[in-house]
C-alpha cells in the first residue's frame, strides 16, 4: 500500500538517500560515472535541497510502500497555469508496482488542491529514460527536446513532456 506525505526542511537527509539509492541505477547506463556524481550533489546536496524548498518553493513529498520511505516527487510552479514535476523517482525494486502511477496521481490530485482550472504539467526526462513510455502511458506527450548545459562541460539531453489537466 503507497501513502505520501509532503516533506519539510527535515526531510532533506531522507530524500538524499533515497536519490543515493535510485541515482546509480536509473541513470548509471545513460550517463558517465562522473556526469552522475556531478548531478547528484548538484541537486541533492543538503545546499541544494534547501534552496530547492526555501527558495524556488518546489514542494517536496516522500513516497511511502507499506510504511518505508521509498520515492519521492518535486513540483515547481513554472507560471500561472503551469507546473512542473521536477523530481519523480521511487526504488528500483518498486518500478512496475505502480508505484509511478500513484506519484503521478497524487502529483495531480494535489495540484487540483491549489489550482481550481485547468493546468498544465510539464517534466523533464532523459530522452534515453526507459521512463519516457511510461510517461506516454500515464498521458504525457513530447512536447520539446532540450540539451541544457548544467556546467562542468556536461549537458541534460531531456524531451520536455507535457499533460494538459482538465478541472
Amino acid at each position: 500500500m503507497f501513502s505520501i506525505e509532503k516533506a519539510t526542511l527535515a526531510d532533506c537527509p531522507l530524500i538524499r538517500t533515497l536519490a543515493s539509492h535510485i541515482w546509480e541505477p536509473t541513470y548509471g547506463s545513460i550517463l558517465s560515472r562522473e556526469q552522475l556524481d556531478y548531478m547528484f550533489e548538484m541537486m541533492y546536496s543538503h545546499e541544494s535541497l534547501q534552496k530547492q524548498m526555501n527558495e524556488l518553493h518546489h514542494q517536496f513529498f516522500i513516497i511511502y510502500a507499506d510504511g518505508v520511505p521509498s520515492g519521492y516527487l518535486s513540483i515547481e510552479t513554472v507560471e500561472k497555469d503551469v507546473y512542473e514535476f521536477q523530481k519523480i523517482y521511487s526504488l528500483p525494486s518498486l518500478h512496475g508496482s505502480g508505484i509511478g502511477r500513484f506519484i503521478i496521481e497524487q502529483g495531480i490530485a494535489y495540484l487540483k488542491t491549489i489550482h481550481p482550472g485547468p493546468f498544465t504539467i510539464e517534466l523533464n526526462v532523459n530522452r534515453h529514460n526507459p521512463a519516457v513510455g511510461f510517461y506516454k502511458h500515464m498521458g504525457f506527450h513530447e512536447y520539446a527536446t532540450r540539451d541544457f548545459h548544467i556546467g562542468s562541460g556536461y549537458y541534460m539531453n531531456d524531451y520536455i513532456m507535457r499533460m494538459e489537466v482538465k478541472e
